[in-house]
């Protein structure tokens, strides 16, 4: 039995003018009021998106947020963090020597913030990220603390060669996805939104045999594999959409909604 539906947003839950439309925020409300539990996964900090949880309703004692794509479990209305999975300042050393001798951009995030390193050249991640404050330091200056990612974040255009030609010595040492177009983002080993929907399932006493996940991307896959329903939508990625359980209708079209709508049909 499905009792906790986790969601992408970007191109998954969000059409591309970074909304939630109307039938799917009454479908997914109907579902929460049921006692269906209903998780955004992300990539962003839970102010990112809050304007996202309260629109669906989300801030009762035990609704929750996947966000750093896993890498933090946080209760949306204590902020309290049920799971949190991060890396030192070490071990981001492979990551800031390759960005450096190759001159690309990089921004640094622990659970609050953004540090922009101002000693590589600069990023787009401001117009990308919102509702967060950013920092501007020196690589050499990150304070001695947890981070919870390092991203890439530049034209696709730009991104795409050094996608293309990333050494196998750092994704060796990091869980290394394209999240958006222009955003790529380097996790600690073992991150990703199924380990921290594992954490979140295990509080409630249940199982992946309990989950439903809808995504689009790479930073969705483990998480579509892990789940007794992982729907794909029809804009997603083709190797995405190979490890889906059903494909469904584009991020444009209300797809969360119609697949909900034929799955949960004597519930709605």
């Amino acid at each position: 039995m499905i009792k906790m539906i986790a969601l992408d947003l970007d191109n998954t839950l969000l059409n591309s003018r970074k909304e939630i439309s109307a039938r799917n925020e009454a479908v997914l409300k109907k579902l929460h009021e049921q006692g269906i539990h209903v998780v955004l996964c992300t990539g962003r900090p839970i102010n990112a998106i809050w304007p996202y949880i309260e629109q669906l309703g989300l801030t009762a004692a035990e609704d929750y947020t996947i966000t750093f794509n896993g890498g933090l479990v946080i209760n949306n209305l204590t902020k309290e963090h049920l799971f949190e999975r991060g890396m030192a300042k070490q071990d981001l050393q492979p990551l800031l020597g390759f960005v450096e001798a190759n001159e690309i951009p990089l921004n640094v995030l622990d659970f609050d913030r953004v540090y922009e390193l101002n000693d590589f050249p600069g990023s787009i991640y401001r117009t990308v990220l919102k509702n967060i404050k950013f920092e501007s330091i020196a690589s050499r200056h990150l304070p001695e603390k947890v981070y919870s990612k390092a991203v890439m974040a530049i034209t696709p255009e730009e991104l795409a060669p050094i996608i293309k030609h990333l050494p196998a010595s750092l994704k060796q040492k990091y869980h290394a996805v394209q999240s958006q177009p222009m955003i790529m983002e380097f996790l600690p080993l073992g991150v990703n939104k199924a380990v921290g929907l594992k954490a979140l399932l295990s509080h409630f006493g249940e199982n992946f045999s309990n989950l439903m996940s809808f995504g689009d991307a790479d930073n969705d896959l483990e998480m579509i594999r892990a789940a007794a329903q992982g729907i794909v939508m029809k804009n997603g990625l083709p190797q995405v959409k190979e490890a889906a359980t059903a494909i469904t209708d584009s991020n444009n079209n209300d797809g969360v909604a119609k697949y909900c709508e034929r799955y949960f049909a004597t519930q709605l």
